[in-house]
């Protein structure tokens, strides 16, 4: 008989338990397992880091196809993956060999690609280094300093604060560590959940990695080997949560066109010692019934330009001295105008490492120390880390790549031709935090990580866990849900209490919602009337504040890029950072925040509110190919923006939430055998299969699904 070369077991939920006889045989049987699970997800990712998905999605998909080419995303990852050891690459490279071994059998049973005519690519070894930049490419927000930089030019510098996402709008995701003397076992405890957008199928996949070597449960992103995010190996756990860092910088470059003496052209860009040359290429795109579009992609020394100007031509003589110092001027005078051009900096380019070397030694580590020496290595994005072992050992750090910059970097866009807009080459030191109280909590907000980042969460939901935390002396695994499902809503609280308590002169109906709102006991809990009468107020609020004649400077503009649309939207940005604009003299003179709190409050009078919040407020799990007989449908949701059961809508536009827990999970350091988990969906990623949704019931409810460790409750799958 030949050897066995993997295994794969599956619990009741068809989790996949992978074992294999060594880390290289796992590495190739998790990529067979991830495309049998997950084939036509993981091509779709494939293909949006490749910027090929319009090929075969349609239209829709450009924009992103755009970015994706112009952040050269793909050249990245190349780069990255040949500066990997020897060790690690070849691990990848097993991983993606697994991946393209079994998809073109997997092919034949996602519907979607039959739907689509797609046929299944090859995996390049560096595609999984593509795929982790494409998912994370936006998740530090650089779009974000666009917006700073059109508050600061249309209301002045001193209003940038007050749109800060540091208010109820801003979702991320909640961890947190008991210490031994605070839970039933004696040992610690980890729990969370990520909070990311909502895919159909989701973007974190349970498994279990096992060989001689190790034993690993945790959450994998299909397309990426390991388990970067969170895991138990038996030994130690850790969990991450997104740091808020700043750790991407745009530079308005100004660009020219210029004519070789072989009568071939160029584009110079304007940098802090005159014109330097600049990458140019000419990019096709493939459109699902479309004709090709093509694009010109240019890359300064800054970095890939991501939004891009018209290029005009150079004069013909060369510039003195005299001529490039009104150069610079013009760039100067010129370079936040219609037309600005920018350039992405990111660290993984400039570094050429992505640092998927703490990958593998994530899977071997035995002790927060391993932890700890592991996640020294990672770039990004920049997470804060959380890990403990059986030993009693524990870790609170932020683990990524920042540049040392100036401090203008972080505020906005800044000048290419600035020489104190460079980076220095140094990089900041990652911070690190106690375990204080028995216990740590990482929510998104200020913390360990402040000197990092520019807007951090509202402290809203770090602080309602450790209440919850608090409220009693010590933690089984089993309480967990309840910190999980929590529904209360401190931003509730405050914008009532600011706003509709004062309001004076109120019609019947109007003044009957404000007693019902005081009456309401500020959870956003599904089958809530006073939750859905106060979103209903929420959304008229936000509606009138974005639409009031002070603030018309802010909105958006016909020639603002579709990709980064949800950062420019006055609408968004005003529900995001409602907590922060209601504060006496945080907008304009001119805005009359309670008089639109009042008009608000008698709109939902006239126009009623919906009889409970889940009746709006219902999930939107995105979809590369949506179809109504496969989609996991739109349930009602509980919790809101700031509760600890966080599920984001867009207050003014819609209640519906796109933005949720992409899993839970609870470590057990005494017994990993009495962890727990879920994701919003399944295990299983083709659509009529019975693992596709089963999970969403206990989802949608907080409950979790235990993590099955014995081998012999497993069903072994004969097809491995």
């Amino acid at each position: 008989m030949p050897p066995v070369r993997h295994r794969v077991h599956r619990d009741p939920y068809g989790i996949p338990h992978v074992w294999a006889p060594d880390a290289l045989a796992l590495a190739h049987a998790q990529g067979v397992v991830t495309a049998r699970d997950r084939g036509w997800q993981i091509e779709v990712e494939r293909h949006r880091a490749l910027g090929s998905s319009a090929s075969f999605l349609g239209p829709d998909h450009l924009s992103w196809d755009v970015l994706a080419r112009r952040a050269r995303l793909a050249d990245t990852a190349r780069r990255c993956y040949e500066a990997l050891d020897e060790s690690t690459a070849a691990w990848v490279r097993a991983y993606a060999e697994g991946i393209d071994s079994a998809l073109p059998e997997a092919a034949g049973r996602a519907p979607e690609f039959a739907r689509t005519g797609l046929r299944p690519g090859r995996w390049e070894p560096w595609a999984p280094l593509a795929v982790w930049l494409s998912h994370h490419l936006l998740f530090a927000g650089f779009p974000a300093k666009l917006w700073r930089g059109r508050v600061a030019s249309a209301l002045g510098p001193g209003m940038v604060a007050s749109f800060a996402t540091d208010g109820p709008g801003t979702a991320g995701s909640n961890g947190w560590l008991l210490t031994p003397e605070r839970t039933t076992t004696g040992a610690a405890l980890l729990a969370g959940d990520p909070h990311r957008f909502i895919e159909a199928p989701g973007v974190y996949q349970q498994i279990r990695l096992a060989c001689p070597e190790f034993d690993v449960v945790g959450l994998a992103v299909p397309g990426v080997p390991g388990i970067a995010h969170f895991g138990h190996t038996g030994h130690v756990a850790w969990a991450i949560t997104n740091a808020m860092a700043d750790y991407q910088d745009l530079y308005r470059e100004r660009l020219r066109r210029v004519r070789r003496p072989n009568g071939t052209t160029a584009v110079e860009a304007f940098g802090p010692d005159g014109w330097e040359p600049a990458e140019v290429r000419t990019e096709t795109f493939l459109i699902a019934d479309g004709d090709p579009v093509e694009v010109e992609t240019v890359e300064t020394a800054r970095g890939p330009v991501v939004l891009q100007g018209a290029i005009p031509d150079a004069p013909e003589e060369a510039p003195d001295a005299a001529a490039r110092a009104a150069d610079a001027r013009h760039a100067e005078a010129h370079g936040s105008g219609p037309g600005t051009t920018l350039a992405l900096r990111l660290p993984a380019r400039v570094l050429g490492t992505l640092g998927f070397e703490a990958l593998p030694a994530l899977l071997r580590a035995t002790t927060v120390t391993d932890v700890d020496t592991a996640v020294d290595a990672w770039v990004e994005p920049v997470n804060v880390v959380m890990a403990a072992d059986t030993s009693g050992g524990l870790l609170h750090r932020v683990a990524g790549a920042v540049p040392v910059r100036a401090e203008a970097n972080r505020r906005g866009p800044v000048d290419a031709w600035d020489r104190a807009a460079a980076w220095s080459g140094r990089w900041e030191v990652m911070p690190r935090g106690d375990v204080a109280d028995g216990r740590a909590v990482m929510a998104n907000a200020r913390g360990i990580a402040t000197p990092l980042g520019s807007e951090f969460a509202a402290a809203h939901r770090a602080r309602r866990i450790a209440e919850l935390l608090d409220s009693r002396p010590r933690w089984s695994p089993a309480d967990m849900p309840v910190v999980h499902a929590d529904t209360l809503s401190p931003g509730a609280s405050v914008l009532l209490a600011r706003l509709v308590e004062p309001l004076a002169g109120l019609s019947s109906e109007a003044a009957s919602l404000r007693r019902e709102l005081a009456a309401w006991d500020r959870r956003m809990a599904a089958g809530s009337r006073g939750a859905a009468v106060f979103a209903a107020w929420r959304g008229a609020l936000v509606r009138r504040l974005a639409g009031d004649p002070a603030l018309a400077a802010l909105t958006p503009r016909p020639d603002d890029p579709e990709i980064f649309l949800p950062w420019l939207s006055l609408i968004a940005r005003v529900g995001h950072a409602l907590e922060n604009l209601t504060v006496p003299g945080a907008l304009p003179a001119a805005v009359d925040v309670l008089a639109h709190a009042r008009e608000a409050l008698e709109e939902v009078a006239r126009d009623g509110a919906p009889a409970s919040w889940g009746e709006t407020h219902r999930l939107a799990a995105w979809q590369a190919l949506p179809d109504a007989a496969t989609s996991p449908g739109s349930p009602a949701l509980e919790g809101d923006h700031d509760c600890v059961m966080s599920s984001s809508s867009m207050p003014g536009l819609t209640d519906l939430s796109a933005r949720a827990s992409a899993a839970r999970y609870v470590w057990d350091l005494a017994r990993r055998q009495d962890s727990a988990w879920i994701v919003p969906l399944g295990a299983s990623g083709i659509p009529d299969d019975t693992h596709a949704h089963d999970q969403l019931p206990l989802w949608l409810h907080g409950a979790l699904v235990p993590v099955v460790t014995d081998w012999n409750l497993l069903t072994e799958e004969r097809s491995a």
